[in-house]
């Protein structure tokens, strides 16, 4: 079950965990140096975006110890209302989230708005002085990258893109066991995210209130294309390609970000998808169902598939398979299994004449003698997070940490780009029905 969809289940564990810290590097000064902060300061966040994925987001972000959420910004009047009966009526709440960036006492912004207010909110915070959490995908349009990237620097702010696998134990491990040699050279990657139910294909439901009275329609749409007021645009965004990125903005760059934290990749060289609207025919334009494959240059495929009509219960996961083993990685646990190869090469003599096929046999039985054994040896090797871990908070917590301390935070705007760049370049492919070359080094399609 994604973040999203569990959070009303895991608001309640959010208080009973512990931080788990990331390595953090020196961040190059790109502007003046700004001092890092005690351990013990509070730093007060705002939240831009109050959704479904806003709102779980800040449960969690106010456990991490000293920090406090003073502000709001949200569209829909009715998640301001809310916002102030979950956490307080002295809570600060704006339409307009420039007001939360002129307060003096805001921090840092949790940006969880659609997709194509992604760049400019977060651009937008840095020059004010505020460090981001950016929710996935980092981007909405290509030309978004460079810029947050660029502004990230000058201003020496802290960028987190809030892809929370980066940060998840699970994903450590799995991490250090592929380092390690445990299942030999790495050739395949195999990834899925699928699901089979009306919420989960975003058909979030639409308040009986909605209207451009409660709603903020002009400033929903910013730079989209200007049409009548639509409640079901403004709520289920994700639905139309002027908002959202589809399933790979959603669910691909997830799997994204997991596989470059895994292997260390900067991400692919070609990719090639093909996909469609195979179900929800409902006067939406993002597709239902993407497969693609992607060409890694360390020499590794990776091949991934959404699908919102499974016929099953949700399912994510990925599959490593290496020269010697695989590696799976399936809800909290991460398992290594290896087959050890037959210590013979095996033979096929069957069209042979019966006297030259009873002459090869007597020799190759001289070279491997037949071994007796109940069952092929088999080696298997599992870790499982703790009931009740969620990734989401130690997310949280190396972002805070990175506030605190000014170093790189886990997953900064170049990682946040280059899973977001690899993502969408599925999208691209199937628009021009074409395969697509991409340089993760400089981050461009070529």
């Amino acid at each position: 079950m994604s973040d999203r969809r569990a959070f009303l289940q895991s608001a309640a564990k959010t208080t009973m965990l512990a931080a788990a810290a990331g390595r953090l590097h020196p961040l190059l000064a790109q502007a003046p140096a700004i001092a890092p902060r005690s351990a013990n300061d509070k730093i007060n966040l705002a939240l831009i975006g109050a959704g479904i994925q806003g709102q779980f987001d800040t449960s969690v972000a106010i456990t991490v110890p000293g920090v406090k959420l003073v502000a709001v910004a949200d569209c829909y009047d009715g998640r301001l209302t809310h916002a102030k009966e979950m956490w307080g009526n002295d809570l600060f709440t704006t339409r307009d989230y420039r007001e939360i960036l002129k307060r003096p006492d805001v921090d840092a912004v949790l940006i969880a708005t659609p997709d194509h207010w992604h760049k400019q909110a977060a651009v937008d915070s840095m020059k004010a002085g505020k460090d981001v959490y950016l929710e996935k995908p980092m981007i909405h349009l290509y030309s978004d990258g460079p810029e947050i990237i660029e502004t990230a620097k000058s201003t020496n702010r802290i960028l987190q893109v809030g892809s929370q696998r980066v940060s998840s134990v699970v994903y450590a491990k799995a991490k250090e066991l592929l380092a390690s040699g445990a299942i030999g050279k790495l050739n395949m990657v195999q990834a899925r995210w699928d699901r089979n139910s009306s919420t989960g294909a975003w058909n979030y439901s639409v308040p009986l209130d909605a209207s451009t009275e409660t709603c903020d329609w002009p400033r929903f749409l910013g730079t989209a294309p200007k049409i009548p007021w639509s409640g079901e645009r403004f709520f289920q965004w994700r639905k139309w390609k002027d908002y959202g990125s589809g399933v790979a903005g959603d669910l691909f760059v997830h799997l994204f970000s997991g596989t470059h934290f895994i292997t260390g990749s900067h991400g692919p060289t070609r990719a090639m998808a093909t996909g469609g609207l195979r179900f929800w025919k409902d006067g939406r334009d993002a597709n239902d169902v993407l497969l693609a494959l992607f060409d890694y240059p360390e020499g590794f495929n990776l091949s991934l598939r959404v699908n919102f009509v499974d016929g099953g219960e949700e399912s994510e996961g990925f599959l490593f398979t290496g020269s010697e083993g695989q590696m799976e990685i399936s809800g909290r646990t991460v398992t290594v299994t290896r087959v050890p190869p037959s210590k013979e090469p095996g033979y096929t003599v069957s069209t042979f004449a019966a006297a030259q096929q009873k002459a090869y046999l007597d020799e190759y039985r001289k070279k491997y003698p037949v071994e007796h054994s109940k069952e092929t040896p088999r080696d298997v090797e599992a870790f499982t997070a703790p009931q009740g871990y969620l990734d989401s908070y130690d997310h949280f917590s190396n972002f805070f940490n990175s506030v605190r301390s000014r170093q790189v935070p886990v997953e900064d705007a170049t990682f946040g780009f280059r899973a977001a760049g690899a993502a969408l370049l599925g999208n691209l492919s199937v628009e021009k029905d074409s395969i697509i070359h991409w340089n993760p080094e400089t981050m461009k399609i070529v």
